[in-house]
């Protein structure tokens, strides 16, 4: 029988017998009726103890039998009807934790697939300026090559170098947010010093294409990250020269209430494209009036560092046109 394979069935049986044989003893010391009667019970109680053993191990290995179905994929875990007792506080287990290995599962599927394309997406952002670079260096080879075209390919050769870089730099700062090793300030911070140092490195740009930054930002703070924030608002000033024609002007406003500082970024472009609204804080996502300079990760860090400071942003186009971009920093939990 295979329930005596099991040691503690065997082990039971021979404690039961042996009490059993202990009171059939006592019984038929006292008289014979006496003994036949504790024997008939003693076997009675055996045979019924044996019967829901071996039935409680059967719903044991019913279920030991479904999870090793699970753990190869061919089926999810169906709750039984067990009623109360401990198999059902078991089997209840059992079932969170096998749900909770399928999500586990899931989830590490969704993020492979989304490394894979995270991946294709990367070799193409360096494909192009890598190609690029290889070609310049075939025509810097050519020994009858003039000065002045020289010096034209090593502005190429320097922009490309520079496109790589800015890519390498974004994409270790997206990793180092998506890993959760940035651990950001909650320091009181004011958003007219964010916007002077975000708006720093583009004073040549704005120069260059003669366009006007106008910033009213008064005394609003927010307790959060200088150096962070200052890099989310850099990029979207960037997208806001790109997108702004010579002349133009950007305006970046700021005000407080008790529950948000909001910061709002508007140019006098020509805004978006509708198609583009829902995606443009997704990585790689270029919009159809994207620069050919753009890498399209910009914007997407934007996001990560406001989201990671309690923070979230939106973009639309202005009513009196242009794009609009709205950050708030919430001063408590959402």
């Amino acid at each position: 029988m295979g329930l005596f394979r099991n040691p503690e069935v065997k082990r039971f049986t021979v404690i039961l017998f042996v009490i059993s044989t202990l009171f059939a003893a006592i019984g038929f010391f006292i008289n014979t009726a006496a003994g036949i009667l504790t024997v008939a019970a003693c076997a009675v109680l055996t045979a019924a103890n044996l019967l829901f053993t071996k039935w409680r191990y059967k719903r044991i290995a019913q279920t030991s039998h479904k999870i090793d179905k699970v753990l190869h994929g061919e089926q999810s875990f169906v709750q039984e009807d067990f009623k109360e007792g401990e198999l059902a506080i078991l089997h209840s287990e059992l079932e969170k934790l096998v749900i909770k290995l399928q999500e586990q599962a899931d989830a590490l599927k969704a993020e492979k697939v989304k490394l894979s394309e995270s991946i294709a997406d990367i070799s193409h952002q360096l494909r192009t300026p890598m190609t690029t670079i290889n070609l310049i260096i075939s025509f810097l080879r050519e020994p009858a090559l003039d000065t002045d075209k020289r010096l034209e390919y090593a502005r190429e050769l320097a922009q490309s170098a520079s496109r790589i870089d800015a890519l390498v730099t974004s994409l270790l700062k997206m990793a180092r947010i998506d890993a959760g090793t940035v651990a950001f300030q909650k320091k009181k911070v004011f958003i007219s010093e964010v916007v002077e140092r975000a708006a720093a490195p583009f004073a040549v740009q704005l120069d260059i294409k003669r366009q006007s930054l106008v910033t009213d930002c008064g005394n609003a703070s927010f307790e959060g990250d200088l150096f962070w924030t200052a890099e989310a608002v850099g990029n979207l000033i960037k997208n806001c020269i790109e997108h702004t024609p010579e002349e133009g002007t950007i305006t970046i406003s700021a005000a407080e209430n008790p529950l948000f500082t909001e910061i709002v970024i508007k140019d006098n472009g020509s805004g978006f494209y509708e198609e583009d609204l829902p995606h443009l804080f997704e990585r790689f996502y270029r919009g159809k009036n994207a620069s050919e300079d753009s890498i399209g990760i910009g914007l997407a860090l934007a996001r990560a560092i406001i989201s990671g400071q309690n923070g979230s942003i939106k973009a639309c186009n202005a009513p009196e046109g242009g794009a609009m971009f709205q950050i708030r920093f919430y001063k408590g939990v959402i």
